[in-house]
């Protein structure tokens, strides 16, 4: 919207310059985009957000910048409606008071339609209205002061004695002012007489009524229409009209009359004539609305103390009616134009736009040191989001199955039978969830999955000394072969005990779970996960005789079962900062072949010890079996960083520290370097 700088100031007492006002009202949420010097005056254009239809107007922006510059709101002195004995036996019919709430019409007779006098035209063109003739530029000069669209009708084209406001008829056409033919619907309001429509109400009147220089009577209109009927009719017409723009956001029900007084007057001084008749349907009254305002919330939600009498001065120059109920507590009346304030809330942004944003003081929101997630819940949730982050899905299976299967993969405890089991496979509550992660498994290998890595977090039942007993557990389920692309290569990865193992170790590192270990079983290919020497869970593979009981084929599957009972208890998920290294490090590897019954996880552990202060890290980054390695060995690569917090290392100094590494896989391991 467009506006000037010198009509704002007949609204409001201004002192500041243009540029400083508009600096002003972008601040309080005016964005002003643009201000340009014309013909002696400055034009601002605001952007107007769609919740305030009383910025669409000079006398709302200046109730603004008289808050925002705690300036004089002058005194809209219009002329009172005068009573009139009326000369006319015009009736006005509303069909639906939901599709048009207030209908108000004035008949002046005996008007001089002519050019407008340089003043007005001059207005209009600078906010980009073009003038057309006096009566028309009156109505939109008032539509640009008050926000009230108003429409004039050449009397003497009308069927006189009768105004319905309704819905078109299907079929029913208007040829309109821009000299366009449109076919009507119900969807679309309409001014009408007794013989056809003469205007689509709030967007743009027909040419057969249509005020031009042979005009000698006119019947003024001011109304109030239903935003969203105004929207779908100027929608399916394919029209846009500034009326059209301010009835379809909602005008200030509370205005019409002194907009139609306000034309009356500018009527009655440039083009003369004498009004016969004004006549109301509907209610001109507007609803009165109050709100409840607490100082105390205000603080709370600003963050910073205003004052009581700061505050009424701020909601009484928005034109909000402010009264006191008592210590700290106003009640706030609501003026019809401030459709969108409905809360206290919507007080309080209004007080801090005008208080000014950059009077609020800036402060940092309070950082907790370390993040703890304490409720079991929100534990569990974590560990779900860090299975899927590892490239898990998620699977629920059910809690009942068959004892068979129960003895096949946990003999150890006995199941608790169901007293009226649905099925024979549903008759006992599972000790294990590997059943139902196997059945999935094999369901999505059955549909020609390459592969399937699959999680359930779930309770298991368990009979203790003949006592029923609930524990939660983690299952993972992995089978077949899973395709990767590395360095634009691509490569298959065999998923097996390893890919399990790499699994809960990350799983573990994000819980800050760090005693744990895991020792190879004397039979079998079965792996225990030890949490401070004691046993918490198991990784395995299933042998061919249950792989076949369910069905898969060509395929292993390596399942692990943890319980969550115990890993929930260690737990830390405290964060502690630590700063990059300030200093390159220095990397080298060392290949060599390693005896199977050697633990890995013990060399590492001996050299990073042997290796401080300057070894950084160690990293197994390459493991092999073939024909160049001897039977009962493997062969390894160590990736091993050197470096100081102090300085960048020279080579001096790490190659002894190097050399001991490499001594003590010899000495310490019988490693054979390569």
């Amino acid at each position: 919207m467009k506006i000037t700088y010198n009509w704002l100031k007949d609204f409001v007492d201004i002192k500041i310059s243009p540029r400083e006002l508009a600096d002003k009202l972008t601040m309080a949420g005016l964005e002003v985009v643009s201000l340009e010097e014309k013909s002696g005056d400055f034009v601002l254009e605001i952007e107007i957000t769609s919740n305030r239809p009383d910025w669409l107007s000079l006398s709302g922006i200046a109730r603004e910048v008289a808050a925002i510059t705690n300036a004089k709101l002058k005194v809209e002195n219009y002329k009172p409606t005068k009573k009139i004995k009326n000369r006319s036996s015009l009736k006005i019919e509303i069909e639906n008071k939901k599709d048009c709430s207030l209908y108000a019409a004035r008949i002046i007779n005996g008007v001089k339609v002519g050019p407008s006098p340089e003043w007005l035209s001059k207005r209009l063109e600078l906010v980009g209205c073009r003038s057309v003739n006096n009566l028309v530029d009156i109505t939109n000069y008032v539509l640009f002061e008050l926000g009230e669209p108003l429409h004039a009708f050449d009397l003497d084209k009308l069927i006189q004695d009768k105004i319905f406001v309704r819905r078109g008829k299907l079929g029913e056409k208007i040829l309109t002012i821009d000299g366009i033919e449109r076919t009507l619907s119900r969807n679309i309001l309409v001014i009408a007489d007794r013989e056809r429509s003469v205007a689509i109400a709030g967007v743009m009147g027909g040419s057969n009524t249509e005020v031009g220089f042979t005009t000698k009577n006119i019947l003024l209109e001011a109304a109030v229409f239903n935003p969203v009927l105004v929207r779908r009719g100027r929608q399916e017409l394919g029209l846009q009209s500034e009326a059209s723009y301010r009835f379809e956001r909602g005008v200030d029900t509370g205005i019409a009359e002194k907009a139609s007084s306000r034309a009356v007057e500018l009527i009655s001084e440039i083009c003369g004539g004498s009004e016969i008749l004004y006549k109301v349907n509907g209610s001109v009254k507007p609803k009165a609305r109050e709100i409840i305002l607490n100082l105390p919330d205000l603080t709370r939600i600003l963050g910073v103390n205003i004052s009581a009498i700061k505050v009424k001065q701020i909601l009484s120059k928005l034109g909000f009616i402010v009264k006191e109920r008592s210590k700290n507590v106003f009640s706030v009346g609501i003026p019809s134009f401030r459709q969108d304030v409905n809360l206290p809330e919507d007080l309080i942004e209004e007080i801090a736009r005008i208080f000014g944003y950059e009077h609020i003081p800036i402060s940092l929101p309070k950082v907790l040191p370390k993040v703890n997630i304490r409720e079991r819940r929100d534990l569990v949730s974590n560990i779900k989001n860090i299975l899927i982050g590892l490239g898990l899905n998620e699977a629920i299976t059910y809690s009942l199955t068959d004892s068979k299967i129960l003895n096949d993969l946990n003999p150890a405890f006995g199941a608790i039978e169901i007293m009226n089991p649905l099925s024979q496979e549903q008759g006992f509550l599972r000790t294990t969830l590997l059943p139902g992660l196997i059945r999935a498994i094999a369901h999505n290998l059955n549909q020609k999955l390459e592969y399937a890595a699959l999680f359930e977090i779930g309770n298991v039942f368990l009979r203790i000394n003949n006592t029923p007993h609930e524990e939660l557990r983690l299952g993972i389920a992995l089978s077949g072969t899973k395709k990767m692309l590395l360095n634009e290569a691509a490569f298959k990865d065999e998923l097996g005990l390893l890919n399990l193992k790499g699994i809960i170790e990350a799983l573990f590192t994000r819980l800050g779970i760090k005693n744990y270990e895991f020792i190879n079983q004397a039979h079998g290919f079965k792996v225990d996960i030890c949490l401070n020497k004691e046993p918490v869970g198991l990784i395995s593979t299933l042998d061919s005789a249950l792989l076949d009981k369910f069905n898969i084929k060509n395929k292993d599957v390596f399942t692990l079962e943890v319980s969550l009972e115990k890993i929930l208890t260690l737990a830390n998920l405290g964060k502690r900062y630590v700063p990059l290294p300030r200093y390159p490090g220095i990397t080298r590897d060392i290949s060599f072949i390693l005896k199977q019954e050697n633990s890995v996880k013990d060399l590492l552990s001996v050299l990073q010890e042997k290796g401080r202060p300057l070894l950084r890290s160690l990293e197994i980054t390459d493991y092999y079996k073939g024909r160049q390695i001897p039977a009962g060995y493997r062969g390894l690569t160590l990736s091993c960083t050197y470096g100081s917090s102090e300085r960048t290392l020279t080579e001096e100094e790490i190659i002894p520290v190097h050399k001991l590494i490499c001594s003590m896989l010899t000495e310490l391991f019988s490693a054979k370097i390569r």
